[in-house]
């Protein structure tokens, strides 16, 4: 019998996510029957929407996320023992995968091989070769729909994904600002990343400097934190912009069941509508049928020098938690994961 480590949801995530709102529990799990696999975890992923999606889900469940494992057991030759898959499995060590049992939810994508991506990391399949290389990628280029010669802002810039949508918009021609909250993530962005501007929103005035950076307006705005930083930037937006939706960070510790805890911040219908703007809130599973296109743009990008990429490594799967929160409170640069 093999004995599985996971974190089990005790309580719903309120402000801040508490340790005790997870226990750290073991299980036994059964012998595979045909057509199963048995995979051991070798890095997990630690992303921001795990704080609001989770909370969609009952208490008692296994904590939400992806993780890159190895099959070290299997009674299905499609899926032979070595082989490393990608999959929604939640926060534990070892998980039996029955490929007829289809997906968890339409937020999920099923297991799959991981292909082949020559001697790079693994844990790239979490990154940039996985989820967040795939958000950046089709959300970049389907729903902001870039031109060449145009500017682009982007916050939470240093994060996987906003980090990500700023070399592929450098690589299309675009003019990159991105908005980020340290010197060492703005020295990264723009020296090894070849961002043309960075604005530190913990000690610039964003709308000054985008001013200065931007001085004819924003083309395209890609979203991952809301709130008043989000604002600023929409209302420096040139006629016929257009906007990618992809997270609201700035609002993940909020009750949204109860408006009267949600931020308050300027009204955007102005900006919209004086400047005819397009706004458009997307998640990454609307191209599932496109998933391995991406994988193989942003590997080719990676071939080609035109793609770079950090990962925050925490080690040891005891850990996740504090991964998870200093995600959370935007201490990585780059994809947060933990190594088991």
């Amino acid at each position: 019998m093999v004995k599985a480590k996971k974190y089990v949801l005790m309580k719903h995530f309120t402000d801040q996510p508490k340790r005790t709102d997870l226990n750290l529990v073991e299980e036994e799990l059964p012998a595979l029957k045909n057509g199963e696999y048995l995979v051991e975890a070798e890095y997990l992923s630690v992303d921001p929407y795990m704080r609001l999606s989770i909370n969609k889900y009952p208490i008692g469940m296994t904590m939400i996320g992806t993780q890159v494992a190895k099959i070290i057991e299997s009674k299905n030759p499609d899926y032979p023992v070595g082989k490393r898959i990608v999959g929604s499995l939640g926060w534990r060590t070892h998980t039996i995968v029955n490929p007829e049992a289809g997906e968890v939810d339409k937020g999920t994508i099923s297991p799959y091989i991981l292909p082949d991506i020559g001697d790079l990391p693994s844990s790239l399949g979490l990154g940039v070769l996985g989820m967040p290389g795939n958000t950046a990628y089709f959300g970049l280029t389907e729903v902001c729909k870039p031109k060449s010669g145009e500017t682009i802002v982007i916050s939470g810039a240093a994060g996987a994904i906003g980090s990500h949508v700023g070399q592929i918009a450098k690589s299309l021609g675009l003019t990159v600002i991105g908005i980020c909250g340290s010197d060492d993530k703005s020295k990264w962005l723009t020296e090894e990343l070849g961002f043309d501007a960075v604005i530190d929103y913990k000690t610039m005035s964003i709308a000054a400097s985008l001013r200065k950076a931007a001085p004819q307006g924003v083309d395209c705005y890609f979203d991952n934190v809301g709130g008043g930083i989000s604002s600023t930037v929409i209302y420096q937006m040139k006629p016929y912009g257009r906007i990618a939706v992809c997270g609201s960070i700035s609002s993940y510790d909020m009750d949204n069941s109860d408006e009267s805890f949600l931020p308050k911040c300027a009204l955007l219908q102005p900006a919209i509508l004086t400047n005819q703007l397009r706004m458009e809130g997307f998640i990454f599973w609307r191209w599932r049928d496109r998933w391995f296109e991406g994988i193989q743009h942003n590997l080719q990008l990676i071939r080609e020098g035109k793609l770079h990429y950090r990962e925050t490594v925490t080690k040891g799967f005891d850990n996740m938690f504090d991964a998870f929160v200093g995600m959370l409170q935007g201490q990585n640069i780059g994809k947060a994961i933990v190594q088991v």
